[in-house]
């Protein structure tokens, strides 16, 4: 699953996905400094896989993992080419979900695209553009649809839904905030439209307004804006996050506290990330690794013992789950069977999150 990171030039993108991947992306005070984009994979932070590491002392343990894109910024008239429009907005195309980087904060020795900082403007100019950008995809799709529908008449569906989507993107209303019914939205879903990708704004805000950030105007403003597009807001201060990257824990924990932070900001983008793409994990526990398995909510547990291995899907008997709360309370395996905890679940089972899984299968 790919995460594009986006937004104006010289508003803290690359920063932000060096601290996330500590992959050393190229970050310079100009537009454009990012090109061809950066790609880096990050372990999502679960606080479980410590727990389990502690209780079964493993080998080895492996987080869940997620892909950061790191793109190159984008200025108005991108889906008119200006800039690095198409070279951007083919790379947002190849992402799962949006997180877009918006300045929060004034600095004049750092330079703005735009000559000020103004975050609702900077959020109205890139959102605009994939809104222009999605509008020619779904007018060029609904002039094919016509021409096929004489052959056809199947594709009266494609016209219903796409007339829709472009009377509402005329309007510059993005898709995932257009009213769809489920089938249409599974429509939409494959036609791969920008605007129809879940997104998470990132405020980068200063040290100084770190404190209290959501009393902050500017921040404030973004969330506001966001609600409209049902979309989330993680404030943080890149400058610190890139700081803290470099740390290690006992200095990182430190340097948290003395910002009085619970936890980092880039833990919480993560974390918001891996839910936004519509993901969670399932658990795997022995002495041989401590694991968890990344699969999407509403997954059944057949296709959940496939993400191990394809034969253990294939020849799946059951599911002996049990909670990892009640695991970690009873204090072990043996301690939650004979507590009755485990449970044995068949081929219907909707996999939750958290869930402590040992499948059983024929080979």
């Amino acid at each position: 699953m790919k995460l594009g990171i986006v937004g104006l030039p010289n508003v803290g993108k690359s920063t932000l996905f060096n601290s996330i991947t500590k992959a050393g992306a190229e970050c310079a005070n100009y537009p454009f400094c990012t090109i061809e984009p950066n790609v880096g994979v990050v372990a999502v932070p679960d606080n479980r896989l410590d727990k389990l590491t502690e209780m079964y002392h493993p080998q080895k343990t492996t987080h869940a993992v997620i892909e950061f894109v790191d793109i190159a910024g984008l200025v108005k008239g991108a889906s008119k080419g200006e800039g690095l429009g198409n070279q951007f907005l083919s790379h947002i195309r190849e992402t799962d979900a949006i997180c877009e980087v918006v300045r929060c904060f004034d600095d004049p020795n750092v330079v703005h695209v735009d000559g000020s900082v103004e975050p609702v403007r900077d959020m109205e100019t890139i959102d605009l553009e994939l809104v222009f950008a999605d509008l020619d995809t779904a007018q060029k799709r609904l002039d094919k649809a016509k021409k096929n529908l004489k052959a056809d008449k199947k594709y009266q569906e494609e016209i219903d839904v796409l007339t829709k989507v472009i009377e509402q993107l005329e309007q510059g209303v993005s898709i995932r905030s257009t009213k769809l019914k489920e089938e249409e939205q599974e429509m939409v879903r494959d036609m791969f439209f920008l605007t129809a990708k879940p997104i998470l704004y990132i405020a980068n805000v200063s040290e100084e307004q770190l404190e209290n950030p959501l009393e902050d105007p500017m921040v404030k403003q973004v969330i506001e804006y966001a609600k409209k597009q049902k979309a989330e807001v993680v404030p943080l201060c890149v400058k610190i996050e890139e700081e803290l990257s470099g740390l290690e824990d006992s200095d990182k924990q430190e340097m948290l506290e003395m910002y009085g932070l619970s936890e980092s900001g880039l833990d919480k983008v993560i974390q918001k990330s891996y839910d936004l793409l519509g993901l969670m994990s399932f658990l795997t526990a022995g002495e041989p690794e401590v694991r968890a398995w990344t699969i999407k909510k509403g997954t059944k547990a057949p296709e959940a013992a496939g993400k191990i291995h394809s034969d253990i899907q294939r020849g799946f008997i059951k599911a002996d789950v049990v909670s990892f709360d009640d695991l970690i309370r009873e204090g072990s395996m043996n301690a939650v069977r004979e507590k009755g905890l485990v449970r044995s679940e068949g081929k219907d089972y909707v996999m939750q999150d958290g869930d402590v899984v040992l499948f059983k299968f024929n080979v």
